[in-house]
């Protein structure tokens, strides 16, 4: 009998091609000093939250939810958890998603109409990538962070004869450069062109603003806002509240697929993300050392002339996929968490080590980093 063919032959040329170009991933344990992960302020294994999780079980909080929220999904805690969100963010409403992946994929997927124009940055997160290909509207990047370019794709696109909504999507805080985008001018842009701004906070959340509140916290409320807080990064649990009028949580409940045919996340977690709110505003502190630790953090590297990003985030750009991985490895076989990150999470030519400071870390555990990577520089 003939040999049958391979119907994963495709796949397997596809994952040659990508360890050829020093591209191709593979899950690794977490292991050594926490310089890698989005947990900010130290929640994700704090007793708080763990107290917090027993209290909520205690109370008979269901660990999970048995269906849809347009079924019997719908619990009193995701209820609770919105109407918190909506008074600590300053909207008229919120929605409660499983992730922030899926909450971005919904909002583009489902809001933007046929007819309306999507301006985003060119460096916006792959969800948001995939929730525009969904959808029904046209797209266009914008030069990173430059409002004039935001502005000439949408006057563009007007004097071709776009007449539908235009929509400016931006995060507030980029995850591989760690830099802020111009949100005041961008609203004054979305303003001037009756469009709707969508900031997604993700890495904002729970460090920046009064009470955690983010980097757009200064915006609202307004009608022509939409914002992304993700659960699982400073909040240190898991899920993704979108932020905005009553209007486009009405609108999603009826219209988002990804909201409508998805088991509803946890009750119990929807009640530890309320906690973590409260304690995130409660604790300003934890903000407050986080940012000591970046300052701290940002001198010692500027010795290797690497400059400062402006937040917890420090991109090391090495460029070589190649080399970037084997100083990666060099700084995880001395104990410490630092992950390579090659295109094309970032673009060509710009493979970098990506530097995450936490409360998880001292200024001890820092000095030894540098120190480390320093000599990982050297010798690759």
């Amino acid at each position: 009998m003939p040999p049958r063919p391979d119907p994963f032959h495709a796949h397997r040329a596809d994952l040659e091609a990508l360890a050829a170009a020093d591209r191709r991933r593979a899950l690794a344990p977490r292991a050594g000093i926490d310089f890698a992960s989005n947990d900010y302020l130290a929640l994700a294994g704090s007793y708080a939250l763990a107290e917090a999780l027993a209290q909520g079980a205690a109370r008979g909080i269901p660990a999970g939810s048995g269906g849809s929220r347009l079924l019997r999904g719908n619990h009193a805690e995701h209820e609770a958890l919105e109407a918190h969100a909506a008074r600590h963010y300053g909207t008229e409403a919120a929605l409660f998603f499983p992730t922030g992946f899926a909450a971005n994929a919904a909002l583009f997927a489902t809001l933007p109409q046929r007819g309306d124009l999507i301006v985003h940055d060119a460096l916006i997160h792959a969800s948001a990538h995939d929730g525009m290909k969904l959808g029904r509207a046209e797209r266009t990047a914008a030069a990173h962070n430059d409002p004039q370019a935001f502005e000439e794709a949408i006057l563009r696109w007007r004097a071709g004869g776009g007449g539908g909504t235009v929509w400016i999507a931006v995060e507030s805080l980029y995850s591989m450069d760690g830099d802020r985008a111009p949100l005041a001018d961008l609203a004054v842009l979305a303003d001037r062109h009756d469009a709707v701004l969508i900031v997604d906070e993700a890495h904002a959340t729970g460090v920046y603003g009064p009470a955690g509140q983010g980097l757009a916290h200064a915006l609202a409320p307004r009608a022509n806002l939409i914002t992304l807080h993700t659960c699982g990064k400073a909040l240190g649990c898991e899920g993704a509240l979108l932020c905005g009028p009553a209007i486009v949580r009405d609108f999603l409940v009826n219209r988002g697929r990804p909201f409508i045919f998805s088991t509803a996340p946890s009750p119990l977690m929807a009640w530890l993300v309320r906690q973590a709110l409260e304690i995130v505003a409660e604790q300003p502190e934890r903000a407050a050392r986080l940012s000591g630790l970046v300052r701290h953090a940002e001198k010692r590297l500027a010795a290797l002339g690497i400059a400062p990003s402006g937040s917890q985030i420090i991109p090391v750009v090495i460029g070589d996929n190649a080399r970037t991985m084997r100083i990666a490895a060099m700084l995880q076989a001395e104990g410490f968490d630092i992950r390579g990150i090659r295109p094309p999470t970032v673009p060509q030519g710009t493979a970098r080590l990506r530097i995450a400071i936490t409360l998880n870390v001292s200024t001890r555990d820092i000095d030894a980093m540098v120190d480390a990577l320093s000599a990982a520089m050297a010798a690759a």
